[in-house]
């Protein structure tokens, strides 16, 4: 993450006062070190034409998004290239396991391009799968392993999602992860246990605010820990088995600053990602996916006053984007998502003169049985019914 103190202060309304003490607004990047590049960038783009296109996870910085052809969620943006059979190039301007993504869903005659390959994510990383394959020994050896389905979050790798794929169990985003929980509950009777990757916070939230378990029933296992610092007692009694991962922005709201915030804002809402701790969703007034939260702001009436925890650069578009509403981050520290601010204009330029040039730079590719068994999970995922498949 990259961090930076800064006041408490409503993102679209708060720069003339920060001006005035020689502070940049919250929010803001410095431009591109080399003024040509915005003109490099449209003219590779224009060049490639209709063999390229882009992808824009909502929490790109807007000098890498103004170049993307769609901008979404990182389920979306692979299914939108999938839906793009022409497009021989997608450059996917986000993190690693979002063009593992892409990959798995696109044909083989597409070839899917991630600028910066440094650009991992967190939460991802602390789901390796030798550590969950020595769990899932372990869970063997306790005696629980064949009650256990195992549900992946959209924010892993694609090692995982096949993991899942070949053990019975489903990939689910932050907006069916209710359905794609209580579907698992459903395939091996009463007892059946469910193992949730890699973010603890969301397979907590789902289980004890959609399901109705309660936090006795959950355990947290931890990979670092002889297994997972459990006992086969507490595995024997848990039904939410958690992997002890987060994301290392959302996991920073916490529930003092929406206190001082309530003291200090009339009327306000608090707005957050089930990404977000126990104690903060508890205390939100709404709780939902990045598209939720984008569309709740969007109907929101002019004038009421919004606290929203989720990637800071998407909280700073909305609030450009609706000045008539006041809008502020859930942080006391300007707070980046360190990783996916890797895809720089910088990189996004040299990526796309490459491909103009004729080479192929940092092409992502899941090997064929790897891709295989992860889309079987997330085919299942597919299956589920009633909801849509937002992250």
């Amino acid at each position: 993450m990259t961090t930076v103190d800064l006041p408490l202060l409503p993102l679209g309304r708060g720069a003339d006062q920060l001006s005035e003490r020689g502070v940049e607004c919250p929010g803001d990047l410095p431009s591109a070190s080399d003024p040509d590049l915005v003109a490099r960038a449209e003219a590779a783009k224009e060049k490639l034409g209709d063999k390229v296109f882009v992808l824009g996870h909502h929490y790109q910085r807007d000098e890498v998004i103004q170049f993307a052809d769609v901008t979404g969620d990182s389920f979306k943006l692979a299914r939108d290239a999938a839906a793009r059979p022409a497009a021989e190039y997608i450059v996917f301007c986000g993190v690693h396991f979002m063009a593992e993504s892409a990959d798995i869903l696109t044909g083989p005659q597409q070839q899917v391009i991630l600028p910066d390959m440094a650009a991992g994510c967190s939460m991802a990383d602390m789901a390796r799968i030798a550590q969950v394959e020595k769990a899932w020994d372990a869970l063997a050896a306790a005696g629980v392993q064949d009650l256990v389905v195992p549900v992946t979050y959209m924010n892993s790798s694609a090692a995982i999602k096949a993991f899942c794929g070949r053990n019975g169990g489903v990939v689910c985003t932050s907006s069916n992860a209710e359905v794609a929980l209580d579907w698992a509950f459903q395939q091996k009777g009463v007892d059946t246990k469910v193992l949730f990757l890699p973010d603890q916070h969301l397979g907590r939230n789902t289980a004890v605010l959609k399901l109705g378990y309660s936090l006795d029933d959950c355990v947290v296992w931890n990979p670092h820990k002889p297994d997972g610092g459990l006992t086969p007692e507490e595995l024997a009694k848990a039904r939410v088995i958690l992997w002890k991962g987060h994301c290392s922005v959302h996991g920073r709201f916490t529930v003092d600053v929406i206190d001082d915030l309530r003291a200090k804002v009339p009327d306000l809402n608090v707005l957050v990602h089930p990404e977000c701790q126990h104690e903060v969703v508890l205390n939100a007034d709404f709780v939902g996916s990045t598209e939720y939260i984008i569309n709740t702001i969007e109907a929101a009436p002019p004038g009421s006053s919004w606290a929203i925890g989720t990637e800071l650069n998407l909280v700073q578009r909305l609030a450009n984007a609706h000045p008539d509403k006041n809008i502020m981050f859930l942080d006391r520290n300007v707070c980046y998502c360190s990783t996916m601010n890797r895809i720089d204009l910088p990189h996004f330029v040299w990526a796309m003169e490459s491909l103009v040039d004729g080479v192929v730079v940092n092409r992502i590719e899941v090997d064929p049985k790897t891709e295989a068994e992860a889309l079987v999970a997330l085919q299942r995922m597919l299956d589920l019914p009633g909801k849509t498949h937002r992250d």
